[in-house]
């Protein structure tokens, strides 16, 4: 009876092993030698726009490209510093003025500011993601670690703090959550379930997809690991069989992107927790310095990246794609590589980049069908007069809620009418840029800001869509200036000491992020990040393999949200282009990396 038992384990690992050991070779494009010691912070504008700001033209095309991007997020340009590692010369190509999508900053009246990147988790010593980014840039990436208690929420009147720490995680939220013990010890154990096994969802984008369909139908898969079935699990039901506790079932919730509880993935919001288990991180010199030092890495083979290139669609003779083409100058410029890589994301490249006959193809139309846009965000900025020290913000970020009922508030949260968001703001996050970063103050002296966020529909703003921005008109600016000063307004209820210290505010709609990012509907996370994006049959579809010889996907479309997930989407593209698990080079290293550790502490 055992036998049988195991004999689906054991017949699993054993394709697994075959497939890896013919198919896709060992090699090893990631070394601890290819860390170079930090140099120091560039922040000279003039020499950071030659790296971010090199525009499109014809003579900056390199010649003989292996690979062309469409997008210079973090998706394409993890993907594209990969295939650099293996000598291959890729376009990296940005409609953007400047390169990093959403991890670009802007400034404004002495002020900058961030777009997307808040905080990273899993950047400690020899941690994988760690390992990740010090190969993609070389190491001159450099990490500021936010203090031990990285987050609060706020549920109603009451204050729930957040700690990192193996032990500080769940011993802190005993603490707050007397008589809970249990159901804290039950979460934490499904989510380290979770995380041992996640690399099995990423092996089975990466094996042949008939393969992975074939586990899936006989039943092989779900045998396999329990993390299938915590992936098909709604959030809700099972932090629901582990308390019936309403505020410790939103802190076990609190990380939203616009997915309510009951149809939001357990698995996915049980890696976002854990993402920050060992503690929170902001790249010192703001988030633009994660484009900055990877596209020197991909300039090295050869390749580039360059803005101001909007690809208007994918070359496509003969179910290959063949290149792209640039709309310059009211004319179309064709650049021709054997592979192109997406990140643009599923939506905008199958509607918008290919010809309707491909999007109209029985596997196209089941996947579109499958996936659902994400919602948008509401972003506003804020430039505040004196330090972070001088007005004692701190690197904390605070999450607020208005009850505990995570799943009434997003539900109702897009039939509310405009005035009813603006006076209840049922759910913010507010957080302090220039306090998690210490060059903040030396880089911009006397000043420090404040970034707050809150979802919103996309019809919200529909209307001005296609518009450029400065040129929507008065009822736009009042509309979106009338939800930022209420969210200023409540912040300030917070942070009382930046009363008459606000110089400078601005907001970001959905529309912004459609016209800045290329977001379609502003769903800057892609993709909805809800269940049955995590059903397993979409997981083996959403690959970075399409329908169309020699196109690709990468970023947040092939594996997750948010900066982990895009830099693991690239890798497993960089893999299927390769045809090599990048993965277990990865692995090696970063037990290469472990012993060494262990060895200095010993």
């Amino acid at each position: 009876m055992l036998l049988w038992i195991l004999l689906p384990f054991f017949l699993t690992i054993a394709l697994l092993y075959f497939y890896l050991k013919f198919y896709c070779g060992w090699g090893s494009l990631f070394r601890e030698e290819y860390v170079q010691p930090p140099r120091p912070l560039v922040t000279d504008k003039r020499t950071r726009d030659k790296v971010l700001k090199q525009a499109f033209s014809q003579d900056n095309i390199p010649p003989n490209l292996d690979a062309i991007v469409i997008g210079s997020g973090i998706g394409g340009l993890s993907a594209a510093a990969a295939l650099a590692k293996a000598g291959k010369r890729v376009l990296v190509l940005e409609q953007h003025d400047q390169a990093g999508g959403s991890c670009h900053t802007f400034q404004e009246h002495g002020y900058e500011f961030d777009v997307g990147v808040h905080y990273v988790g899993q950047m400690h010593e020899g941690g994988m993601f760690r390992v990740i980014m010090d190969q993609l840039t070389d190491g001159q990436l450099q990490w500021n670690r936010l203090g031990d208690q990285y987050d609060s929420i706020i549920i109603g009147h009451k204050v729930f703090k957040i700690y990192a720490g193996k032990c500080e995680f769940p011993d802190t939220l005993k603490k707050q959550f007397p008589g809970e013990e249990e159901a804290i010890d039950k979460f934490v154990t499904l989510m380290k379930t979770v995380v041992r096994h996640i690399p099995l969802l990423a092996m089975l984008k990466m094996i042949p997809q008939y393969l992975a369909l074939f586990l899936l139908k006989s039943g092989l898969l779900h045998r396999l690991s329990p993390v299938f079935q915590l992936a098909e699990s709604s959030h809700q039901d099972v932090v629901g069989r582990l308390t019936s506790n309403k505020e410790l079932q939103t802190v076990f919730s609190y990380l939203f992107y616009g997915v309510p509880p009951n149809d939001s993935s357990f698995m996915i919001n049980s890696l976002l927790l854990h993402h920050y288990k060992r503690g929170a991180w902001y790249p010192r010199g703001g988030s633009s310095e994660i484009a900055f030092h990877m596209i020197p890495v991909i300039k090295r083979a050869g390749g580039t990246v360059l803005v101001r290139a909007p690809v208007t669609r994918i070359l496509y003779n003969n179910g290959r794609a063949t290149g792209v083409a640039v709309q310059r100058n009211h004319k179309e410029i064709s650049i021709y590589a054997p592979v192109v890589i997406s990140d643009a994301g599923i939506f905008n490249t199958y509607e918008r980049l290919l010809p309707p006959e491909v999007k109209n193809t029985p596997e196209v139309e089941s996947l579109l069908s499958s996936l659902q846009y994400g919602m948008g965000c509401f972003l506003v900025f804020v430039g505040i007069q004196g330090t972070s020290d001088e007005l004692n913000l701190k690197s904390t970020n605070l999450w607020i809620y208005s009850d505990s009922d995570l799943n009434s508030i997003m539900e109702k949260f897009p039939s509310l009418e405009w005035e009813e968001v603006c006076e209840q703001l049922p759910l913010m996050f507010i957080t302090f840029p220039s306090a998690k970063d210490p060059t903040y103050s030396q880089r911009h002296p006397g000043h420090s800001c404040m970034t707050l966020l809150t979802m919103a529909p996309y019809n919200w703003f529909q209307q001005w869509s296609g518009q450029k921005p400065r040129h929507r008109g008065e009822d736009y600016h009042s509309m979106k200036m009338k939800l930022a000063e209420h969210m200023v307004k409540r912040a300030i209820k917070e942070f009382p000491q930046l009363q008459d210290k606000i110089e400078y505010m601005e907001a970001a709609t959905p529309v912004s992020n459609e016209y800045y990012l290329r977001a379609p509907k502003g769903s800057m996370y892609g993709a909805e990040q809800n269940c049955s994006r995590y059903k397993c049959e979409i997981i083996t579809k959403t690959r970075p393999q399409t329908v169309v010889q020699g196109l690709y996907f990468t970023g947040q479309d092939v594996f997750s949200s948010g900066v982990a997930g895009a830099v693991h989407g690239g890798l497993i593209c960089a893999s299927a282009v390769l045809n090599k698990i990048l993965y277990i080079d990865l692995l090696m290293l970063k037990r290469r990396i472990k012993r060494r550790i262990k060895q200095r502490c010993s």
